[in-house]
């Protein structure tokens, strides 16, 4: 006589319900890893249109098929120079592109100009208070400005973001309800 032990078996609808859970992670992890994800917003530089709090969908796949276009609203990995003076390499921050490769923008009088053509910002909380000389956007550069003009850290501060730091676009804000917008 051996001394063998049965195999060890799993109740059926325990063995169903684990398979469920390991094929529900592996989505959430791919659509989170490769197609969007949720954020948060942390501060009021892109007010009025996202207020501190609020909840998005980034959607991380279409700029693989084109480039950012004026007026998305971006999110994007912490720029250099802001990682110079401290900021942390996985921060990510949220800005609207004002301006795409080859353009020229410049701030006078409180106007934001692009290629020499007043940029109508029904968005913005108020208008900047500083101006800005006429700069090019370079080659796969993007110049991006917070809504909240004056109280955003943005390109008028620590200069262009390159495109390959975009994380993705702001398609939702999900939350709060009472504020539930399609960008």
């Amino acid at each position: 006589m051996t001394n063998q032990t049965a195999p060890f078996h799993l109740p059926k609808w325990l063995r169903e319900n684990l398979q469920i859970l390991v094929v529900a992670l592996l989505l959430a992890f791919v659509i989170r890893t490769f197609i969007a994800e949720p954020r948060f917003i942390p501060s009021d530089s892109m007010l009025p249109t996202l207020e501190q709090g609020d909840r998005l969908v980034v959607e991380k796949v279409s700029y693989h098929f084109h480039e950012p276009n004026r007026g998305d609203i971006v999110v994007f990995q912490t720029p250099k120079a802001l990682q110079e003076i401290g900021y942390s390499q996985d921060q990510a921050f949220i800005k609207r592109v004002i301006g795409t490769p080859g353009d020229t923008i410049k701030v006078t009088d409180g106007i934001v100009y692009v290629n020499e053509q007043p940029l109508e910002e029904s968005y913005t909380y108020e208008h900047p208070a500083y101006n800005l000389p006429p700069l090019q956007v370079p080659e796969q550069e993007l110049f991006v400005m917070g809504d909240n003009r004056n109280n955003s850290n943005d390109s008028h501060i620590w200069g262009f973001l390159p495109e390959s730091q975009v994380i993705g676009r702001a398609i939702f804000r999900f939350l709060p309800f009472e504020r539930l917008h399609f960008f």
